[in-house]
């Protein structure tokens, strides 16, 4: 068979690499790279997409070959840019290019329904549209007769534009059946079937209030426009407050001015609908949301509206960063130093790095803006390989909030209002220092708001014997379980098991176990005691379930119907509310001790994101951080807003023993249901790796571990791991692909995961 009549295609499956299939002679013509095709595949039927025609050149052999059975689609659902975006993160991540496709396409496009021919589609509603015109009365009189209803109908058509949906004609409105199809048979109207766009984030949109940019912004803005050259990376590091946003807006409008599209990452989080609204203002219709909240129909409905070029401009999470958008003109990452672009699962990609290498292939301008920045993308910028702007200014022209470290250890705090339920005042932290406690009195007499910060959510940390010291823990994982006391249950955070809470020690007989630590139910229900007229909202995983409840809560702050926003990370950023003048850290320390080389820049970053939040209107700010550390270097330097100061620090730190970003690093990890087996693989998979890093003579590359992970077990399985250390980017590379290759699927129930440039190492 000649090579026109074979084609390698990608399926979502584990295994890395193409299958290789024959085109029969009925479909030869219709398959091309970037088409979905039904393939055979064991003994059932699956949905993959045409990587190329032709083997791959790289065939040790030539394959046994089986023959396609269908195209689903008469033109490619990813371009040839797209295509190679992704084929670059199957090769860099290491992983299936299938699952990257799955990635990349709307939720279903390669799953089973597509594979027994259906696929998302667009969804219908049944219009009544008017195709006749009565001009004047005595006309209606003759059509109409005694026909009242049907006259009114006509004439309810025609004030709302000639159509109007049957389901809102009969049920809103009040129409029968039998007067729609009167109108009908008078050969009046027609009813026809019309597409009906699903956006939840449709609707009135307040019109903008242009700003007068700054003279700093105007000078980025220039910066910006002149760097516009295919490829240019521009890291813009600006205080918050200091109108990133409104950079980005005149970027994005310069690039429709020239007839492209844009895309904007921003965190998952710090997707609100106040977000979404400022680029609605500025350009209407032109905007469409990517989200994985929404659903199948909305997520399709926004990906064909930019894929046909009716949107022009999408905003999402890192999965937005393969929006099929036409003639891409710039890529905004904002909050750019956030882990959540991270992703979690295969395939491991970094949405940042993605976004820099779409820009790359598509000729187009990416922009990375934080007050924060990752230390990976200061580092670029330090040395040429990005541009650094900076922005160190408020718009408001006041300066950044007074920040202070609150010893803990020196601060008694409040006391009272204590149950049984409560920990012993000297068992752990208290909950508010009196600094605090006063400053939250004065806001309130004044009538501000107030956000509290604490990232751990439950109401205690967990749950002890005070008799033996027994601490309850996951029988699936190997942490602690976190006390909810308004569900009355252990819970797992990572696997979410639950139990209810013990009656007595099951080690030692002893009583009710005490809860330790404070979580934000905790601190809510503190809160209520000490100011019982102040309006509470909390804000994070258990009080957000539902699909708006985060919208919900946040607008209610914004009507000013809350006096006090206490949440985790989800208040720590992008939120823009002139009224908040304090914010106070509960605890500083949450996260500051873990056991990975990012912990000291995560708790940094954090504290300067939240402090933020404060004096972004008129009255200056004020934050108060409550800390047992307060000489730690990363809060010293988070209360000053010293960003450089502390980026040398950690860089300095990081430089012995080689983290990132003086090293390119993998972290892979082997996990099964039996430890010794995991042991026994992870010992072998290291020595392999070492002796294949040997016997090709590789230098700047070393393998370290293997070593049990900080957290060994997760929901039942055994994990160990070993890093791999480079100096140069295309050898990991190497290494990893190969060892993919040839060791990727251990067997026996075992996994082996290898996550490239790791955000964490737990």
């Amino acid at each position: 068979m000649s090579s026109g009549g074979v084609c390698e295609v990608a399926v979502a499956r584990t295994f890395l690499g193409t299958l290789a299939y024959s085109i029969p002679a009925s479909l030869v013509g219709a398959v091309e790279p970037g088409v979905r095709v039904r393939v055979p595949l064991g003994g059932g039927t699956v949905v993959g997409v045409v990587d190329r025609l032709g083997l791959r050149t790289d065939r040790a052999r030539k394959p046994r070959l089986r023959e396609l059975r269908g195209v689903l689609d008469e033109e490619p659902v990813i371009d040839g840019v797209l295509l190679d975006l992704c084929r670059w993160i199957a090769d860099y991540y290491v992983a299936p290019l299938g699952v990257v496709l799955r990635t990349a396409l709307p939720p279903g496009a390669l799953g089973a329904r597509a594979a027994r021919g259906g696929s998302p589609g667009p969804r219908t509603e049944r219009v009544l549209r008017l195709v006749r015109e009565l001009r004047t009365l005595s006309e209606r009189d003759r059509a109409f007769g005694r026909a009242k209803r049907q006259r009114e109908l006509y004439e309810t058509l025609e004030s709302v534009g000639g159509q109007a949906g049957v389901g809102h004609l009969v049920k809103q409105l009040g129409f029968s059946r039998a007067v729609l199809n009167g109108l009908v048979e008078r050969s009046l109207a027609e009813i026809v079937e019309r597409e009906v766009e699903r956006d939840p984030f449709a609707g009135p949109v307040e019109a903008e209030a242009r700003f007068t940019l700054t003279p700093d912004q105007l000078r980025v803005v220039g910066d910006l426009e002149r760097l516009d050259a295919p490829g240019w990376v521009a890291l813009l590091r600006g205080v918050t407050g200091s109108g990133k946003t409104a950079v980005y807006l005149e970027v994005l409008e310069r690039q429709l001015r020239l007839g492209r599209s844009g895309i904007v990452l921003v965190p998952e989080i710090a997707l609100t609908p106040q977000t979404v609204q400022r680029f609605r203002a500025r350009f209407g219709n032109e905007v469409t949301v990517l989200h994985s909240g929404l659903s199948d129909g909305e997520r399709f409905d926004a990906w064909r509206s930019l894929r046909e070029g009716r949107k022009r401009i999408a905003i999402g999470p890192r999965s937005a960063v393969f929006a099929p958008v036409r003639n891409l003109g710039a890529i905004i990452v904002d909050e750019e130093h956030e882990s959540s672009y991270k992703q979690s699962d295969v395939p491991r990609y970094h949405a940042r790095s993605v976004a820099i290498m779409r820009a790359r292939l598509e000729g187009a301008l990416c922009v990375l803006g934080s007050a924060t920045p990752a230390l990976e993308s200061w580092e670029n910028a330090r040395t040429g390989r990005y541009h650094l702007l900076e922005l160190e200014e408020r718009v408001t022209g006041h300066g950044l909030p007074s920040v202070e470290l609150v010893d803990l250890r020196a601060d008694v705090g409040e006391d009272g209002g204590r149950d049984a339920g409560d920990p012993p005042r000297d068992a752990g932290p208290r909950v508010f220092s009196t600094r605090l406690r006063k400053a939250i009195s004065r806001r309130l007499d004044r009538g501000e708001q107030t956000i509290l910060f604490l990232n751990r959510r439950g109401y205690a940390s967990f749950a002890e014997c005070a008799a033996c010291g027994h601490v309850w823990s996951c029988g699936a994982c190997s942490v602690t379980l976190t006390y909810h006391r308004r569900r009355s249950q252990l819970v797992c955070h990572h696997c979410g098991s639950t139990s209810p809470p013990p009656s007595d020690c099951g080690e030692c007989g002893g009583p009710a176990p005490r809860y330790t630590g404070v979580g934000t139910e905790q601190v809510e229900r503190r809160v209520g005691e000490l100011f019982p007229r102040a309006a509470i909202a909390r804000m994070d995983l258990d009080t957000t379930g539902s699909k708006w409840a985060h919208v919900e809560i946040l607008e209610a702050f914004r009507r000013r119907e809350v006096d006090i926003l206490l949440g985790t990370q989800m208040i720590a950023k992008g939120l823009d509310f002139p009224q908040v003048t304090l914010v106070g850290v509960i605890n500083a320390d949450v996260g500051l001790h873990l056991p990975d080389f990012r912990a000291s820049e995560r708790t940094f970053q954090l504290l300067e994101q939240v402090a933020g939040r404060a004096g972004r209107g008129d009255e200056p700010g004020e934050v108060l951080v409550q800390t047992s550390r307060p000489g730690h270097y990363a809060l010293a330097a988070a209360a000053g807003h010293d960003y450089v100061g502390f980026a040398e620090r950690e860089l300095g730190d990081r430089e012995e023993p080689g983290y990132p970003p003086h090293h390119r690093l993998a972290n892979l990890v082997v996990s099964g249901k039996a430890e010794s087996r995991v042991i026994d693989v992870a010992e072998e998979l290291s020595e392999w790796t070492r002796r294949l890093i040997g016997d090709r003579r590789l230098a700047g590359i070393e393998v370290i571990g293997p070593a049990p992970c900080p957290i060994d077990r997760l929901r039942e399985r055994w994990r160990w791991h070993f890093l791999v250390k480079a100096d140069r980017a295309a050898t990991l590379g190497g290494v990893l692909r190969f060892l993919g290759e040839q060791r990727g699927q251990p067997g026996s129930g075992l996994r082996l995961e290898i996550d490239r440039d790791p955000e964490a190492l737990l």
